[in-house]
């Protein structure tokens, strides 16, 4: 092995150890943080769009509100982004705490947990921005063979604001994403490092 920490083996294939593994750590853990961080911004800001959206029409001396809860698509998709929004703060206090302490993520049921938990989540934010994508839809366009009607005509404010909720929810779900595959990268780095070190003899 050289003085690199890096060790040949049989096949050629350099093998990385030791403070190599810790620098690819750092900076797995320096984007995981960032994308959690900016999940849980947007996921809260995505969940205030959606939640407090009201509006008031008058049709015919009678009051209408309209709020999310009209839609079961979108109470879904604040709950979603509400979980969303927890989950990835406490997963970014565990990111922060380990940047402390310097330590690197060795536990391979660790790693599965947490590349569990970001695949969940990464399904159900598409799935939540999904359904409520289509319920925008009608909503806006309408289903003349349902007899259903525009409802956007008449709550123009109501359907731009959860518009913009949906928008920064659809943003979420590809950030959720991109954090399965750091997750799905720190989960199989453990097995590849072993598998590695056995085959080196080392």
């Amino acid at each position: 092995m050289s003085c690199l920490g890096v060790g040949v083996s049989p096949g050629n294939v350099p093998v990385y150890h030791g403070t190599n593994l810790k620098v690819i750590d750092r900076r797995v853990r320096v984007a995981e943080l960032v994308l959690r961080c900016l999940i849980c911004g947007l996921s809260v800001l995505a969940a205030v769009l959606v939640g407090t959206d009201t509006q008031i029409k008058e049709i015919f001396t009678i009051q209408k509100k309209a709020r999310f809860t009209d839609m079961k698509a979108l109470v879904f998709l604040v709950a979603a982004n509400g979980i969303t929004a927890a989950y990835s703060l406490v997963q970014g206090l565990r990111c922060v705490v380990g940047m402390v302490r310097g330590s690197v993520l060795f536990s391979k049921p660790l790693a599965l947990a947490i590349f569990s938990g970001d695949q969940a989540l990464a399904y159900l934010n598409v799935a939540a921005v999904g359904a409520a994508a289509q319920s925008a839809a009608f909503a806006k366009l309408g289903q003349t063979k349902l007899q259903w009607m525009v409802i956007c005509n008449m709550y123009g404010k109501f359907c731009n604001q959860i518009g913009e909720g949906i928008a920064v929810s659809l943003l979420v779900s590809i950030c959720m994403v991109g954090l399965s595959c750091i997750s799905a990268f720190g989960l199989f780095r453990l097995y590849g490092s072993n598998k590695a070190k056995n085959n080196s003899g080392w």
